[in-house]
């Protein structure tokens, strides 16, 4: 379904390319249908599975609109979650083992990224064809998949033609400027090639390069104009949504692989973005595994409790010497009400602005160059909850307090966050944070498997990976996989990460093995992303001593082997 719109008007195509065009994400039901139908200016782009719909408009109209549908929360700007050991976790045993040779024959592992090295021999067959069926590039525009109306599609014999040419560019295009999908992908199903071999080498692959975030939520959201692998919500759902119309036309399972996250959103499953995933979790032939985060040893969450009404909590931000904008998210239950000030290194202050729906108070310092934005939303779509956002522009050097105050309470804790690593300044940090409640945006999304990243030489946890509970509360990261020093294969050759990107690589591996193993071979045709992350998790190996699940480690280290072995006993 493209747009309501008249037949003269600009092609959705060219419209979505236009500097001021930004999308959004919505629920999509009878009465959001009859609202962008009598208002041609809204172009509907795809409509997504479980109800949900991507949409565009120019950037001066996006407030007034989400205003007048309730939207206070549609998009997010998300980074890479990067920056192998196959024993330890079992996957070895399990390709060599005689009655299983399990390489992920016959399925597809999906990653939605910053693209791959296609001309990489870690992704093509013995006779220098392509293992990759196909590649969704939106940064390029022109010959867009049917229904998605940007980017460009290159399908397997364009890539196999590309392969065999002097330069393959010049037949495809598409590259991989930074590696992170690159090495994700090498990890995850990369050839045997000398020592190296990926988890699931047969494993066939669908690609999708995801495009820059539009300049509106670059500036709603501060993002530091060096970093330029910021990516919008909408794409990544967007790219979802194609990988796995692509398996359905190949008629095969899929593992999904999302290396990507954020500190946006409310970190408990209501957002349109965690939503989506949730919904598609119940998806048979479908398992969606996604990285924890790398932000436990950032000093970018806080927590606290306001015992009743009328009283406060302060807390401290350090801007550092020279530091760029700061981007500030406080979080809170629907039956709280919380109020804030603020106040700057040189004791200016922005005094107490009452909570009121919608209120977007904006305070210039007098005595200081900075700039302090206050924005209340509430009650959030899906979780009912409030959310404050704090900007301050050219911050002064030095501690900045925050005081919240409660207004109204019943349960009385709210949490804190700055932007994920790469989208805050690395001086800029919380002086009392906590390890905990730091799970990036998707992974905490219902249904997911979530996984955290350890050192397998020394069964150490990976020093950045994020601890749970979510916010909601829920249980997390599911488990931990390797994620320490793991080689793989980048653009420029061979290389190593660490990150909990490299861990739902991993896991996404893991689960193309167990998927061929279940819907492949027929030994479980009902498998999803909920009984997979069961399956998983009765494998995990636990150390004596330890309580499990916890905030850490979740249920363990992934071993595929026992996993294997428990059904077996069943």
């Amino acid at each position: 379904m493209a747009a309501n719109q008249p037949s003269d008007i600009m092609p959705l195509e060219d419209f979505i390319a236009l500097p001021d065009t930004t999308s959004f994400v919505l629920r999509y039901n009878n009465l959001t249908e009859k609202y962008i139908s009598e208002r041609p200016y809204i172009r509907l782009g795809k409509l997504l599975t479980g109800n949900f719909a991507v949409a565009y408009v120019q950037r001066d109209l996006l407030d007034q609109i989400l205003e007048e549908l309730g939207v206070t929360n549609s998009s997010m700007v998300l980074g890479p979650l990067s920056q192998v050991d196959l024993e330890a976790s079992g996957i070895t045993q399990v390709q060599r083992q005689p009655y299983l040779a399990l390489r992920g024959s016959q399925t597809l592992i999906a990653f939605i990224d910053t693209g791959i090295d296609y001309t990489k021999e870690a992704f093509q067959y013995g006779n220098k064809t392509s293992r990759i069926q196909y590649i969704w590039d939106q940064t390029i525009n022109g010959n867009a998949p049917e229904g998605y109306h940007l980017g460009t599609e290159y399908i397997n014999s364009q890539i196999n033609e590309a392969l065999q040419s002097e330069d393959p560019y010049l037949v495809v295009p598409h590259q991989d400027n930074l590696g992170h999908g690159t090495f994700l992908a090498s990890v995850a199903a990369g050839n045997e090639t000398g020592s190296y071999l990926g988890v699931a080498p047969e494993s066939e692959l669908i690609i999708v390069k995801l495009k820059k975030a539009s300049p509106f939520y670059l500036n709603r959201f501060l993002v530091p104009q060096q970093q330029q692998n910021a990516f919008e919500s909408s794409d990544l759902m967007l790219g979802i949504e194609y990988a796995i119309e692509k398996a359905i036309e190949l008629d095969r399972p899929l593992a999904i692989c999302i290396g990507i996250g954020t500190n946006l959103g409310g970190h408990d499953g209501y957002s349109v973005l965690e939503d989506y995933l949730s919904r598609i979790s119940y998806t048979v032939g479908v398992t969606i595994c996604a990285a924890a985060g790398n932000e436990s040893n950032t000093k970018h969450h806080i927590q606290g409790t306001i015992p009743a009404a009328g009283d406060s909590r302060s807390i401290e931000i350090d801007a550092g010497t020279k530091s760029n904008d700061i981007y500030i998210s406080l979080w809170n239950g629907p039956s709280d009400r919380l109020s804030v000030s603020i106040r700057s290194p040189a004791g200016e202050v922005v005094g107490r602005i009452p909570a009121r729906a919608g209120t977007n108070f904006e305070s210039r310092l007098v005595l200081e160059r900075s700039t302090v934005d206050i924005k209340y939303g509430f009650p959030i779509e899906g979780s009912g909850a409030q959310l404050t956002t704090i900007k301050i522009l050219e911050p002064t050097p030095g501690i900045w307090t925050l005081n919240i105050y409660g207004d109204t309470i019943l349960e009385g804790t709210f949490n804190v966050w700055l932007p994920i690593t790469g989208f805050v300044d690395p001086d800029i940090v919380f002086l009392a944070a906590i390890p905990n409640c730091t799970i990036a945006v998707p992974a905490t999304a219902v249904g997911v498997i979530t996984c955290g990243a350890y050192n397998s030489l020394n069964k150490s946890l990976y020093v950045n990976s994020s601890w749970g509970p979510t916010r909601l509360p829920m249980m997390s990261p599911d488990f931990v996989a390797p994620g320490v020093d793991i080689d793989g294969v980048l653009p420029s050759g061979y290389g190593t990460m660490s990150g909990t990107g490299v861990s739902a690589a991993f896991t996404a591996g893991a689960c193309a093995l167990l998927l061929q193993w279940g819907i492949v071979e027929g030994n479980n045709r009902l498998l999803n992303t909920y009984l997979t992350k069961t399956l998983l998790i009765r494998g995990c190996e636990r150390d004596e001593g330890v309580v499990y699940p916890n905030v850490q480690w979740g249920y363990g280290r992934i071993n595929l082997i026992n996993t294997l072995e428990s059904i077996r006993a069943t």
